[in-house]
């Protein structure tokens, strides 16, 4: 865990170069691809960097090609709009290749006012009986329902996590980070005998799009309950939805993704 930890974390720690242009490298997971998790986090960092007096308020991402792990990966930001609330950014994921992901950006300065959040029911958090193992996740993450239970189950899938203690600052990536990874197999669930497993072999994914909205600050060190859900599975395409929730039920963001899957004839 320690491992995965250091190594995410350095991850995020991007080089300024003049541009402005932030490189960071990728994750040391023997995949033949980056995992798109860590790329939307390293967007998060290039955007709050970039504008260190306001908060990310959304981040909505394209995909254009796969990236590859040996090569560090360029984000190059350019300011649309900066004015003294809001500020708008594009920033471009780039290697030797060509383009791998592109972003579109929207920072907000904090302010006050009233407040309303729709009545939310969240459980308690469960016990460690109810740990899981999500591999690319190095910290602590429960649930009370097996994602990749080969039954047919219901497209909705719950599940908590909490870091190690880190700066506040670093909430938005890693939010980010963990919202790319289970939105697929909860798509899945539905179907008879198949899981997120089965990729390359029953079938390919690869995430097409992902967008996540910040609504207010918190921090990763406690626990957040992401909840899935997925409405629609079609044409080669799936479609997720989900919100962060902090165990008092404080709605604290929200994330939806685009993904190919492709069954094999």
């Amino acid at each position: 865990m320690t491992d995965l930890w250091s190594d995410l974390l350095g991850c995020l720690a991007l080089d300024a170069r003049p541009g402005p242009v932030f490189e960071g490298r990728n994750q040391r997971l023997g995949y033949h691809r980056v995992f798109g998790g860590q790329i939307l986090a390293q967007f998060a960092r290039a955007a709050s960097l970039s504008c260190p007096d306001k908060q990310l308020k959304s981040l909505h991402v394209q995909f254009a090609r796969a990236g590859r792990p040996e090569e560090p990966l360029r984000f190059e930001v350019t300011r649309q709009h900066e004015g003294s609330t809001f500020a708008t950014l594009t920033v471009v994921a780039r290697q030797t290749t060509g383009v791998a992901a592109t972003a579109s950006v929207s920072l907000h300065a904090s302010e006050d006012g009233p407040e309303h959040q729709a009545d939310t029911d969240v459980p308690a958090v469960p016990g460690p009986e109810h740990d899981v193992d999500l591999g690319l996740v190095p910290w602590q993450t429960r649930a009370t329902s097996d994602l990749d239970s080969p039954k047919s189950e219901p497209p909705a899938y719950d599940l908590w996590m909490r870091t190690p203690e880190v700066d506040p600052a670093l909430g938005p990536a890693l939010t980010a980070y963990a919202s790319d990874l289970s939105l697929i197999g909860t798509a899945l669930r539905p179907l008879e005998g198949v899981t997120q497993r089965d990729s390359g072999t029953a079938f390919t994914s690869a995430v097409t799009a992902h967008t996540v909205w910040f609504h207010r600050p918190f921090r990763t060190d406690d626990w957040l309950l992401l909840r899935h859900a997925s409405p629609l599975f079609a044409h080669g395409r799936s479609f997720g939805r989900g919100d962060v929730l902090t165990a008092s039920g404080t709605l604290v963001a929200s994330f939806a993704q685009e993904a190919l899957l492709r069954f094999r004839a």
